[in-house]
Formats: structure tokens, C-alpha cells, sequence
């Protein structure tokens, strides 16, 4: 592996704390086209049973959402509107279903990759070569759960992966946190009470 990941205990936490951990950290994942790796800097807190957005909510147990339920360290990866697929790590004890969606990264390794993997699917039409995109332009290609996952080539296949022995996982890669943002998550306005509490953490990151 190119990087060391980071072991179980680092996810078997509940899901808030986890999501504000994640902040900071290096997302990887080692493919047989290349790897690509990017800076984690926005990240959402999924709180299982209890949290009227989640999947789970009220013990809500699927086909669908299966994973959810496996023990912190592992990817759960779904897809919305039938288009695009979005990644989250498992957090806490099996059996309680809580969950961090990753909403973008800061691009780091495989920047050329991530565009060829983008105009795949025709969404990177406006994009300029690797190259010549500017910082600005990199950003842009993996802020948003479907972005990214569009970006990394993150599908169905990886639901299930084991972040701490497989090519998807999280690295530490000696990044500074300078401060955290916490705000309300989006797209949930169906979660009642819950669409408000301020589990959408953001991230100012010093490299």
C-alpha cells in the first residue's frame, strides 16, 4: 500500500466525532488504473436509529442499507436519483448504525485519473486538462458526495469494503486542521426536528 491505513478504532467511535476525525485525513484508494487520493474537508454525521435523515432511522434494516450495521470501517456506498453514488464510512459498535457521509476532498494524487473518470460520464466536459486546472478547478471536481465518487470512480462494487485492509481507505497524512464549521446537513428537509442540528462539519485544512 502507498499509505499506512488507519486502524478500526479510528472509526469505532459514534458517528459526530467520527465525522469531525475524518476532517483532515487522506482519503485512498489504489486502483488498477492508478491511485487517487484526496484531502478530506467536508463530511456529514448519520446518527443511526434515532436520526430522522438516516437510512436507519427507527431500526430500518434493508437490503439497501445493510452495511450500515457492520461494526466502524467499512464503506457504505448507495446511489441517488439512479445516477450518482455516494460514500460514507460505518462508525460505532455492530449493530448500531450510525454513519459519516464524505461530501468532497481536496485532490492530491491521480488528478488526471480523476478527469478521465469524470468524462466517462460526460460531467467533465468544461474541465481543462490535469495539468492546466487550477486549484480552484480541482476543488470543484470532487465537492459533493456524487462528485467525488464520479471523480474516484467510487461505485456500488465498494459497498462493503473494509477501510482498514483493502485499496479504499484513510491514511493520516500530517495535515493541520486550522477550525471546524459545524452547520445543518443538507438535502434532508423530510428529517423534521433533525433536518437542524448542526452535523455537516467543514474544514479549513494547512498542508
Amino acid at each position: 500500500m502507498l499509505h499506512t491505513p488507519l486502524p478500526r478504532s479510528f472509526y469505532t467511535t459514534d458517528g459526530c466525532t467520527l465525522a469531525r476525525n475524518c476532517l483532515g485525513k487522506l482519503l485512498v484508494y489504489e486502483t488498477d488504473a492508478g491511485i487517487l487520493s484526496g484531502i478530506i474537508t467536508e463530511t456529514e454525521a448519520y446518527m443511526g436509529v434515532v436520526d430522522r435523515a438516516s437510512h436507519a432511522y427507527g431500526g430500518r434494516r434493508t437490503a439497501r442499507n445493510e452495511t450500515m450495521y457492520r461494526q466502524g470501517g467499512f464503506a457504505y456506498v448507495y446511489q441517488i436519483y439512479g445516477l450518482y453514488h455516494c460514500l460514507n464510512f460505518t462508525a460505532a459498535a455492530e449493530g448500531n448504525p450510525e454513519a459519516v457521509l464524505i461530501r468532497s476532498v481536496m485532490p492530491v494524487d491521480g488528478v488526471s485519473l480523476m478527469v478521465q473518470n469524470c468524462m466517462k460520464t460526460g460531467r467533465a466536459k468544461s474541465y481543462p486538462t490535469a495539468d492546466s486546472m487550477t486549484e480552484k478547478q480541482r476543488i470543484a471536481m470532487t465537492t459533493g458526495p456524487g462528485r467525488l465518487c464520479t471523480a474516484f470512480g467510487i461505485g456500488k462494487e465498494t459497498d462493503g469494503a473494509d477501510m482498514t485492509a483493502g485499496r479504499l481507505y484513510l491514511a493520516d497524512p500530517g495535515c493541520s486542521v486550522e477550525f471546524v464549521q459545524a452547520l445543518p446537513r443538507v438535502g434532508i428537509d423530510y428529517a423534521g426536528e433533525d433536518r437542524d442540528k448542526p452535523w455537516r462539519y467543514l474544514a479549513k485544512i494547512r498542508r
